[in-house]
This record gives structure tokens, sequence and C-alpha cells, in this order.
């Protein structure tokens, strides 16, 4: 797919977005005013939900990792602890590994769904209305809930999926229906490709409360969400969701390019209502809650020196081939859109 062709209302989004990087993503010394947390020493930080007035935590539990965990009871007490650790935002998607993310992560929250910021995603990827109902009732199914507190389009990453997500009977009058049912207080979008198809998604003028985006030090290089979507994002009070501080692979941390430490501190210290991070053991999530707890924002300076010294790894997009590639595109989006899925890609 080329991503780099011209959408409609680029140029002008660009200049708003230009505009508000001065004060929306400085990055540093001012956030923790700036953003409300008031953790106490070793507790988990909490953040405004963008304009509504909710807040959750800084971390977020990546549900499609959940369900890389070894067995079903391990995801369960990942869970649990995430919780007794402060850790509210609960992400998923209707999609993962076949519904079994979202089946682990409700059976572990029977009981303490009241103690979660509970999302999930929907899988139309270009199909109606109708589908994405069904899904929304197979996952709130799977979820053991009667409503999630966020429901997002997953993986806007196709040039034409702002068309088709738009399109009359498509899957932005579900949100409409499911906040009017109300199966979900908040709605959003989601994606990894390129920022231009989320500032198409942005330039319908549709009021989302949420957005996720890749967020990392490769980022402000090569194809920026950071500089480019981000201050749109604040500008407007929309949720900013970060995704993929490791880069999606960690491969970069493999390399010994950065650590997990700069990674997540790095992503923390932009103005974002929480980080979707991937954890698939209790081993890992007790290391990034460690790192959350302790968490001191990043001067600007700071970032700004480890945007540099990570920028000739960054230029030509080795560590994000999410952007660049079809490697981390989801087999239900393949199909809606007449791709094969990986494994016959990589044959």
């Amino acid at each position: 797919m080329e991503t780099d062709s011209d959408f409609s209302r680029r140029g002008f989004l660009r200049a708003v977005g230009a505009g508000a990087l001065v004060s929306g993503v400085a990055g540093g010394d001012h956030l923790l005013a700036a953003q409300g947390e008031r953790a106490g020493a070793g507790a988990m930080p909490r953040r405004p939900f963008g304009r509504a007035k909710v807040e959750v935590s800084a971390l977020g539990l990546g549900g499609h990792t959940l369900g890389e965990a070894k067995i079903e009871a391990e995801a369960v007490r990942i869970v649990h602890e995430a919780l007794d650790a402060g850790l509210t935002f609960m992400d998923n998607a209707w999609e993962y590994h076949e519904g079994k993310s979202e089946e682990w992560m409700g059976k572990a929250l029977r009981g303490r769904r009241d103690k979660a910021f509970l999302m999930t995603k929907v899988c139309t990827h270009g199909r109606d209305k109708k589908v994405a109902m069904r899904q929304l009732e197979e996952s709130l199914k799977r979820l053991q809930t009667d409503h999630v507190d966020l429901w997002q389009i997953h993986e806007c990453v196709y040039e034409n999926d702002p068309e088709r997500h738009f399109a009359p009977g498509g899957v932005v009058e579900a949100l409409d229906q499911a906040k009017r049912e109300g199966k979900t207080r908040f709605v959003g979008f989601t994606g990894h490709k390129h920022p231009d198809i989320h500032l198409e998604m942005l330039a319908r003028g549709y009021p989302f409360d949420a957005c996720q985006l890749p967020l990392n030090p490769f980022d402000a290089t090569y194809r920026s969400f950071e500089t480019e979507v981000l201050p749109e994002l604040n500008r407007r009070g929309i949720a900013a969701i970060g995704m993929k501080s490791l880069s999606g692979n960690g491969e970069a941390i493999k390399k010994g390019t950065l650590s997990v430490s700069e990674a997540i501190r790095y992503v923390l210290s932009l103005p974002i209502a929480t980080l979707v991070s991937g954890i698939d053991s209790l081993e890992v999530l007790r290391q990034n809650l460690g790192i959350v707890r302790d968490f001191a924002p990043m001067a600007k300076a700071e970032m700004e020196a480890l945007r540099r010294r990570v920028a000739p790894q960054a230029a030509d997009g080795r560590f994000e081939l999410y952007k660049s590639s079809m490697q981390f595109d989801g087999d239900v989006g393949r199909k809606q859109h007449g791709f094969p899925p990986k494994k016959e890609m990589e044959a």
C-alpha cells in the first residue's frame, strides 16, 4: 500500500498541527501539572481521559499480548495483579486470538469490573453497522459485562478506511448507536500505518473521544504520529492512547538501541492519557509497573537527546515496520481488503 499519497484535507490539518505542536507536545518539565498526575510515591499515576471528566491509569494492559500468556490462569493473575496495583485501563479487540483475549479478560474481571476502564475494538474493517453491532454483542458476552467504557474502530491502516468507515450504514453509525444504547461510554479509533490516515479520520469532524496511535522515540523521525497527529488530538480534547512504545516487537530493545525504561518514560512524557503496554507475563507486568510507579517526566532536553541518539536507526523505519509493511496488519483486515493472510504472504 502506498501511504504517501495526498489526502484532501492534509494541508489544513498539518497547519493546525504545527501551530499546536509548540504547546501540545513540548514534553517534559510541565507535564505533571498539565496532565493532573497526582500519584504518591510508588503509586500508579492517573491522568485525565481527554475532555471527559474521567481519569485512567497512565499504564494500560494490552489485550493482544494478554492472549499470549502461557495459560489462562496466568492471564487471570496478570489482570488481578494489575488491578491491585492501580492499573485500570484494559485494552482488547474483538479479533484478538479469535476471541480468546476477551474471554480471558472477562473471566479475570469477574467481581472486579468496577475497578477497570474497559476498552475493546470493533473489527468490521469496512463492513457495515449490522456486523459492528453483532461484534459488540459478542465482545460484551466474552467480557462478561453489559457495557464497555471505550469502543474503538480497530486498525485504520488502509487508505480507503476513512471512506468505508464513514459510508452510510457504516461502522461510525454503530458507534452512535452503541452510545445511545448505553453499551459504551466513549468511542474512538486506532491505527498504526500512517499519520495521514489518522488525520483523514479526524478531518471528518466526528466527535471522537479517543484515538490510539503508535508513539516511541523512533516515531519522531519517521512518519511521525507525535508531530502530525498528537497535537491535533490535544487541540480537540481527544484522549490520546499511546501504543508500540517498544516499536511493536521489541527489536530495538533486543539490539540495545535503547532500554525499556527509556522507551516507556519517553512516551509517558508526551501529553497522552495512557500507554497500552504489551504484557504477556507477570515478570513483564512487574517490570513495567516498576518503571511507571517511579516515573518522572523526561525534560524537554532529555527527550530531544534521545530522539537525536536513535535518529540514524529511525530514519529508514527499520524499527517501525508496522508503518512501512503489512507485517503487523491483522488477517481479518487483510481479508476484507482482498489481501491473503500473513502465512501465505510469508511463504
